[in-house]
């Protein structure tokens, strides 16, 4: 998804983007082995639909058309959190659209593929960055084909999407360049997901449910709609045991939960399809944008700057996000003699207040116990200050509204940092002393 947004944002600059990706692609909605957490719940917050919106056309209507279900956030989706089951339900203005990985995907990648001057071409597997002869810049990448053989690609601009970023790192060990410095949030996130039909009697006042996990077990869950009239489930387990594996010990998971809410749903529902299980150990952020240099003409986005709780739901939305703050960027310095001079840098600086908010979440992952890294200084104020928000929130609609638009990167963490939201927070503070 990274790829694709930066493709399209680049396509109005360049004659030519060349998107390189090693596995084969589906001429359908389904599931791929490159992207091994395509079957587990995916979703795009508001923030990112908006950020791939702007990048392509009639995107929105187009998932609709393709089977995407459309939510109404605070209203139609039921949020539980610890002392909060339910937290207030009220219509706070926006949508989300809800739908599988595969078919998300499916839909940009019709949509990008719609310009003329982008080529996308599978079974192509990136083994390293070329340098020019100062090795001050990269050059283009040598990548193979599955039938062995290799192949340069000069370019003008180099994008890493590749999630793990480890060419960029290599490229810039091999020209004597530091690495950036890595933060890690080691969490030992084990999870599953499942899909059932509709019970055709099903009939909730809700259409999609969070269940956000207490410190004391690290369990949560989320049921969303998806296309062809069915949930996806998925339950999660911080530096718990190990997820369900068949059906049966999947529904006896969720009703471990503090809330009956997602097992009364799928308890006497038709599963679709196995349990789909797996883990991830640690959110990530690579500290690109301290380096005192870096290489001209190269550029990673998306997971390889920073990686976060899946469980979160933001990975994909910030990928797109900072699509479009590259498209901005090189529109600003479309007329500079020298336009991708110093760009990494410059780029490296716009998307830090992106990652704010969303960092922010994954750092409150060190509310539990055995969270493995350095623990923010100001961990006890913030979470203080997380819980009186909430209670504000839960009694004051546009203070609801605001924090749902900051959890769906429709608006920077420091909305909350409004004086008068801070005053009212810091006196409920206060009075809990």
């Amino acid at each position: 998804m990274a790829g694709l947004a930066a493709a399209k944002a680049l396509s109005s600059f360049f004659d030519a983007v060349t998107v390189l990706e090693r596995d084969v692609l589906p001429s359908a909605p389904v599931a791929r082995s490159g992207t091994p957490q395509a079957r587990q719940v995916h979703v795009l917050l508001r923030g990112g639909l908006d950020a791939l919106s702007e990048l392509l056309p009639n995107f929105e209507t187009e998932l609709e058309r393709a089977g995407a279900v459309r939510v109404r956030i605070g209203s139609q989706f039921r949020l539980e959190l610890p002392g909060f089951d339910p937290f207030p339900r009220r219509d706070l203005g926006f949508d989300c659209l809800s739908m599988t990985r595969p078919l998300l995907e499916f839909v940009a990648r019709r949509s990008v593929l719609r310009e003329n001057n982008i080529a996308l071409n599978p079974n192509c597997r990136v083994t390293r960055f070329l340098e020019v002869p100062g090795r001050d810049a990269v050059a283009g990448v040598c990548y193979e084909r599955e039938d062995g053989q290799r192949y340069e690609l000069a370019a003008d601009l180099v994008v890493d999407a590749s999630s793990r970023g480890a060419l960029t790192l290599d490229f810039l060990n091999r020209n004597g360049s530091p690495p950036p410095e890595e933060t890690e949030i080691g969490i030992d996130l084990r999870y599953a997901t499942a899909m059932f039909e509709i019970p055709s009697l099903a009939r909730p006042d809700w259409h999609a449910v969070l269940h956000r996990p207490a410190s004391e077990s690290g369990r949560g869950g989320l049921l969303i709609p998806i296309e062809n009239n069915c949930w996806q489930v998925h339950v999660n387990y911080i530096h718990g045991a190990a997820v369900p594996e068949n059906i049966g010990d999947f529904i006896a998971s969720a009703k471990t939960l503090r809330t009956q809410t997602i097992h009364a749903a799928i308890k006497d529902a038709v599963p679709v399809g196995p349990i789909r299980r797996f883990v991830f150990p640690c959110s990530i952020r690579r500290r690109f944008e301290v380096l005192e240099r870096f290489p001209d003409r190269l550029l990673p986005l998306g997971d390889a700057i920073c990686r976060f709780n899946p469980a979160s739901g933001q990975g994909m939305s910030v990928a797109a996000q900072e699509a479009v703050a590259l498209k901005r960027l090189i529109e600003a310095r479309a007329l500079d003699a020298q336009p991708l001079k110093g760009f990494a840098r410059s780029f490296f600086a716009a998307i830090q207040g992106l990652l704010a908010a969303p960092w922010a979440t994954a750092e409150s992952d060190f509310i539990y116990e055995k969270t493995r890294g350095q623990r923010p200084h100001d961990l006890s104020e913030r979470m203080s200050f997380t819980a009186a928000l909430q209670r504000l929130a839960s009694e004051d609609a546009a203070v609801h509204r605001i924090m749902s638009e900051v959890i769906h990167l429709v608006k920077p963490s420091s909305a909350l940092r409004d004086p008068e939201i801070v005053k009212r927070v810091s006196a409920l503070m206060a009075a809990s002393i």
